[in-house]
């Protein structure tokens, strides 16, 4: 039977189990506390509002007492008794307020969460695995440390000027990718809902960013990779075939084989067929997202074959981690640590190969593209060639292989007659 509270400071003192009325639909609920823990006679006090509605009764919590002062707990019984007269059902108020909370919630991404979801939502659309990586990895690198464990709804003006101030003329290629990748991102989480539909892009470049930052064609010096003169790579790939090291091994095959770092790096045993003198690397690996054949030089064999190999790994130039291939600086760290070398990069290499193919050999411009995997510019001549020219190539790396192994003037000849036939 409900007793009514007299004194706010008795409710401290009642601690036998009932309900305790306080006027106007109020109660003081206290019941015998049911958990393990709890001590013999421990009991919770808890606030309960009945009603009458469409002629039944109902029960509705109002909180505990820990939470709610009995002078608070009279204010919360008043408006549901409000709502209550105008023939509303306030436990349904609460339930709708509660359920918009949910969905507004479900509607709350990170920017972080929304870069995520993006790529992968455009991975299948994409060359390789590798352009998602980049992808990943400029904007957790620049954007996430700003804004990733911010409301992508929330990301404003200043933020993206937080994150491309600091680099944009510094770094403005970098910076000019991760502005537009941000800009994809929020467009993606307005079309989902995530941001307002009408709302602008604090991204976009042209009618806003335009106006508060330069050009990139004003700030952005093109800068090639450092490459070394062809003349002294013989002389260089004597160094390099006098050291036993992993990266020198690494960096000698790379050279042969003209391919790009993380072609080279990635290397496992499933991608070469010695008996053919092949190299086949997967579309996955490679820039262009096509499949790409290596004919392999006698001494560019031997370098795999002789390369120290880590147990239960397929990488063909293991890393210091278990595991894990080379890293993806280990090359130029190493080239750059030789004297005289400070300012070469491994890429240059390619350009070093380009070069010496077009001054000191008869081999045809598209054989050389063909063994650098660039696709043609020419259109056209592009939907004629199917082939990949894999017999020609062989002979010009093979050439190539003799030139960088000479260290006599004589190498400084046209090396491939039969070419011009």
């Amino acid at each position: 039977m409900a007793r009514t509270i007299n004194k706010l400071g008795l409710i401290s003192k009642i601690n036998e189990p009932g309900m305790y009325a306080d006027g106007g639909g109020l109660y003081l609920q206290v019941a015998k506390r049911t958990s393990k823990t709890a001590a013999d006679g421990e009991v919770t006090k808890s606030w309960i509002f009945r009603f009458m509605l469409a002629g039944k009764a109902r029960y509705m919590g109002l909180g505990d007492v820990n939470t709610f002062s009995l002078k608070e707990a009279r204010e919360r019984a008043r408006d549901a008794r409000q709502k209550v007269s105008d023939g509303i059902d306030p436990i349904e108020v609460r339930k709708e307020k509660k359920a918009t909370l949910r969905a507004d919630d479900a509607k709350r991404v990170s920017f972080k969460q929304a870069s995520e979801r993006y790529i992968a939502a455009q991975q299948a659309g994409w060359k390789n695995d590798k352009h998602g990586s980049q992808w990943k990895n400029t904007l957790e690198t620049y954007a996430w440390p700003v804004i990733g464990d911010l409301d992508v709804a929330k990301v404003e003006d200043g933020h993206i000027s937080q994150i491309l101030d600091p680099i944009w003329t510094t770094k403005n290629e970098t910076a000019t990718r991760v502005r537009g990748r941000i800009e994809s991102v929020l467009d993606w989480a307005r079309v989902r809902g995530f941001r307002p539909q009408h709302s602008e892009n604090p991204a976009r470049w042209r009618g806003h960013l335009d106006k508060t930052l330069p050009k990139p064609s004003k700030v952005k010096k093109v800068q090639h990779h450092a490459a070394m003169p062809y003349g002294q790579v013989r002389a260089f790939m004597g160094r390099l075939r006098a050291m036993s090291s992993i990266s020198a091994k690494a960096l000698e095959f790379t050279i042969l084989t003209a391919v790009r770092t993380g072609e080279a790096i990635g290397a496992t045993d499933s991608e070469f067929d010695f008996q053919n003198k092949l190299w086949t690397i997967p579309a996955a690996r490679m820039k262009s997202g096509k499949l790409h054949r290596v004919p392999l030089s006698d001494r560019a064999i031997e370098i795999l074959k002789s390369t120290p190999r880590e147990a239960n790994s397929a990488y063909i130039f293991p890393g210091a981690r278990k595991g894990k291939s080379l890293s993806n600086m280990a090359m130029l760290e190493f080239l750059q640590g030789m004297e005289g070398m400070e300012d070469l990069t491994v890429h240059g290499f390619r350009s070093t190969f380009r070069d010496w193919v077009a001054e000191l050999s008869n081999f045809p411009r598209e054989i050389a593209e063909a063994a650098l995997a660039h696709a043609l510019k020419d259109k056209t001549e592009e939907a004629y060639q199917r082939g990949d020219l894999l017999e020609k190539r062989r002979r010009l790396m093979t050439a190539w292989a003799k030139y960088c192994a000479d260290r006599t003037p004589e190498s400084a000849k046209v090396l491939d007659m039969a070419a011009r036939r």
